[in-house]
């Protein structure tokens, strides 16, 4: 193979990193509440207008945070996203992926497509390992509280951020690259050079997106949480989802690790394949399809 290839790697971050909400590790106790009690008014409030629940959510924090006088400004979710706890292994994770990577002749580019909050997710132990952070956010007024949500990650919008790494459109607030029809050899990143790790039924169009069009999935589960493993079964049990079902442990040589690995190797050998194909079509003269 004459280059390096670039692989991608997209994680859902709660279930998947962390094994909580992120917004139950700091911000929802301050409010006093329960993080079953809060899930449960944010859903009642969804149920109640219509509302999608990624908006409902975002419109109950605010509305509690004003309430309990606590402050919400950027720099307060950062804060938040410090007392973030990571599953095994998760802290060393991406720098061992990228050497190994690196060895057989890849970069391995880290993002992140999440429903949680972005700004939570900049505070955290592993900020600064991902390219790019797709998440939720929120605007801020002119004295820097949270005002309104400016980007709402749901279980389908999550999608389109494949598609927004596999052509480059990173811009969230630009959506004509993403929609505009771009030949499979000129975008950014194939599919079959992606990967998307999740843990849960929100990640399940993600999951069929990237199995439908050649990617790699993988469904992770928590050995703690008692209902973890039948959850990740029944994702995986019906229908073009995850293919690969691993623990949350990312430590060396784990599962997860291994696979990676060789899901890493089977993209060098596609690319050799390919590139010969390449050199002998070329070589005698027949067009590249």
């Amino acid at each position: 193979m004459d280059k390096e290839i670039t692989f991608a790697i997209a994680y859902d971050f709660d279930g998947t990193l962390s094994n909580h909400n992120m917004q139950e590790y700091d911000f929802i106790p301050k409010l006093g509440v329960t993080a079953g009690d809060f899930w449960k008014e944010a859903a009642e409030i969804g149920i109640k207008h219509n509302a999608d629940h990624i908006l409902s959510y975002m419109y109950l924090m605010i509305k509690k945070a004003t309430a309990a006088d606590i402050p919400i400004r950027r720099e307060d979710f950062v804060n938040n996203g410090k007392k973030i706890t990571l599953f095994p292994g998760v802290d060393t994770w991406f720098d061992r992926i990228n050497e190994f990577g690196k060895s057989i002749g890849v970069n391995v580019e880290h993002y992140i497509i999440s429903s949680g909050l972005k700004e939570i997710i900049e505070g955290s132990p592993i900020n600064g390992k991902f390219k790019k952070v797709f998440a939720s956010s929120f605007m801020y007024d002119a004295n820097g509280v949270a005002c309104w949500p400016a980007q709402a990650v749901n279980y389908t919008t999550k999608t389109q951020y494949l598609f927004r790494i596999n052509k480059g459109a990173f811009d969230e607030s630009e959506n004509a690259t993403v929609n505009r029809y771009i030949p499979d050899e000129q975008r950014n990143i194939p599919f079959n050079r992606m990967l998307f790790i999740g843990d849960g039924s929100t990640d399940i169009p993600c999951f069929r997106v990237m199995n439908n069009l050649g990617g790699h999935s993988i469904a992770v589960y928590d050995d703690n949480n008692p209902n973890g493993k039948n959850n990740v079964k029944d994702i995986c049990a019906s229908g073009k989802r995850a293919s690969l079902i691993f623990k949350t442990d990312y430590s060396e040589n784990s599962p997860i690790e291994n696979a990676v690995k060789a899901i890493l190797k089977k993209a060098v050998s596609e690319a050799e394949i390919l590139d010969l194909i390449q050199k002998t079509r070329k070589e005698f003269g027949i067009a590249t399809e």
